[in-house]
């Protein structure tokens, strides 16, 4: 592929941009990365998602897409002779499988921010008790999706593991910041072995940040925008 013809704008810390990173190194896809600066947004980021002003946003021959899991699904159709497939092959596994991509980042994200937001331990551990309960339908869902094998798409990495996976590194850190389990092996065997198969990954391995970075940066989040001061 012709250099330039693919662009990628995102930020180092968002999990939305980072699946998207992960399914073009399964994918072999070249791409130019642009590092966005939220403090002072580029002309070409307002111009190409002018509606939500927001990363992931892929550029390709001058066309923008923008949402991170309509942009793994577009991967998935347009570059569908190259790499492993992003969704499963049967029309109703393909449902399933966006049905709890949707579920993950209905639920996820706002669970991890409002545990974290917690102003007593009480309420924190209701927020954590929401987390599991979150993680143990998920857990049901890989048991299904993955039909004993290693990863939601079988044998290799798809469209449910890099979503899923994109957040692993934002999960650990929390964890240290809350000081509790929340991807409890105890609670979910199957997702706690899936972690270890998934980080193994050369795609994880490339492009989840470090649990110390993310910890030093949701750290800075609760006391410059949230406002916590006693995590």
């Amino acid at each position: 592929m012709a250099n330039g013809e693919l662009k990628l704008l995102g930020t180092w810390c968002s999990q939305y941009v980072i699946r998207i990173r992960m399914m073009f190194e399964l994918k072999g896809l070249s791409y130019d990365y642009i590092e966005e600066n939220f403090a002072n947004k580029s002309e070409l980021l307002l111009k190409h998602n002018p509606v939500h002003k927001k990363v992931p946003v892929l550029i390709h021959r001058d066309r923008a897409i923008c949402e991170s899991l309509v942009i793994l699904q577009y991967i998935d159709e347009n570059w569908s002779g190259t790499g492993p497939p992003v969704l499963p092959a049967n029309p109703y596994d393909r449902a399933m499988a966006r049905f709890w991509a949707v579920y993950i980042d209905d639920k996820l994200p706002r669970q991890l921010i409002d545990t974290l937001k917690a102003a007593t331990e009480e309420a924190k551990a209701e927020k954590i008790a929401d987390i599991h309960a979150v993680l143990e339908l998920l857990e049901g869902a890989f048991n299904k999706c993955s039909a004993g094998k290693v990863f939601f798409g079988g044998e290799s990495v798809g469209y449910l593991d890099v979503t899923l996976g994109s957040y692993l590194a934002w999960i650990k850190a929390e964890e240290r910041i809350v000081g509790a389990k929340l991807l409890d092996e105890t609670k979910v065997p199957l997702l706690a072995e899936w972690e270890k198969s998934f980080l193994a990954a050369d795609c994880a391995k490339k492009f989840l940040p470090s649990v110390e970075r993310v910890e030093e940066y949701v750290r800075e989040l609760l006391v410059t925008k949230w406002k916590v001061t006693s995590a």
